[in-house]
Order: C-alpha cells, then sequence, then structure tokens
C-alpha cells in the first residue's frame, strides 16, 4: 500500500492533471513508455518469428501454468479464431503444450515446455530490469504510487477479476 503523504502527492498531481492538455500529455507519455517497455522484448522475439501475441501467452501460460484455454481467451479478451493462430505456432515450435484435463479429458491445459520456459524467461528477465531500473530513479514514496495508477487505468469493473488472476499466478507457483 502507499504511504499517505505519497497518496496525496499523486492525488495532488492528478487533480492538477485535469484539463485536456495535461490528460493528452498523460496518454502520449503512456505510448513512449509502452513503445519502449515493449520493444526489449519484440526484439527477442523477433529471433523466433513470434511477436507480441506469442508473448502474451507465453507469458500467462508462464505465470499459471494448467491455464485452460478458456481462461486464457479470458485474460486476453481475444476471439477463439486468433488465439488458435498463435497457440498452434507456440505449440508446433515447441514453446507449449496442452494436455487433456484430469477430470474433463476434453478440457486442454496449457503448460510450457523447457524451451518455452526459457524464452518466458528471458522475456521477463528484459522487462523486469526495466521496472526495476525505473523504480531505483523514483522516489520510494512514488514506487507504491506507480502500482497505484496502473491497477487504476485497469477498468474498475475488472480490478477484482485482476486482483484474483494476481493471486492465483502467485500461489500457482507460476515464474515472476
Amino acid at each position: 500500500m502507499i504511504e499517505p503523504d505519497a497518496a496525496a502527492a499523486w492525488r495532488s498531481a492528478a487533480v492538477e492533471a485535469t484539463s485536456d492538455g495535461d490528460a493528452i500529455e498523460l496518454v502520449e507519455l503512456f505510448f513512449f513508455a509502452y513503445r519502449d517497455f515493449v520493444g526489449d522484448a519484440d526484439r527477442l522475439l523477433e529471433k523466433y518469428g513470434f511477436g507480441r501475441a506469442h508473448h502474451r501467452v507465453i507469458h500467462f501460460v508462464n505465470r499459471r501454468p494448467g491455464l485452460t484455454i478458456a481462461a486464457l481467451l479470458d485474460i486476453l479478451r481475444i476471439t477463439k479464431q486468433s488465439l488458435n493462430r498463435v497457440l498452434k505456432q507456440l505449440l508446433e515450435a515447441g514453446f507449449v503444450e496442452a494436455r487433456a484435463g484430469v477430470v474433463d479429458r476434453r478440457q486442454r491445459l496449457l503448460y510450457l515446455t523447457p524451451q518455452g520456459a526459457k524464452l518466458a524467461r528471458d522475456l521477463a528477465a528484459l522487462q523486469s530490469a526495466r521496472f526495476l531500473k525505473v523504480m531505483d530513479e523514483l522516489p520510494p514514496a512514488a514506487r507504491g504510487a506507480a502500482s497505484e495508477f496502473l491497477f487504476a487505468m485497469i477498468d474498475s469493473d475488472e480490478r477484482e477479476r485482476v486482483r484474483a488472476h494476481l493471486a492465483c499466478a502467485k500461489s500457482a507457483g507460476g515464474a515472476p
């Protein structure tokens, strides 16, 4: 949780950024930050012929081994057709494997192969390094504000589901 002084400072900054120009500038900063954040991973994925959709599948399967296809579709909010194309490539390339469910044999549970787990670790290391560098540059009080800001960017009706996902990923033993 964020410290009270930092929370007050963050709210004050948010109130000051109420004009359209300030909001547009935040949008623009977000675009630039996202560009650089995903750029690190994009360069590595390119070596495998993969893109951002592949990265998202690898990330979430890594965080929640045994994830069902239905749950992955719910997390990613993409069509089954879009997922099938990406998943087929990952399966054929040996990065992901689909196993039959224990209770329902028709269910497909997704797991990373050792090759997929290595790629997931490499991708996470790149992006984690960027976050750690930035967090080191921020004053301690701003670190919690950064997490709160990102969480606040999530649609309010989705926040509990995201909290549940994060808790599930942590308890599932998925790699960070």
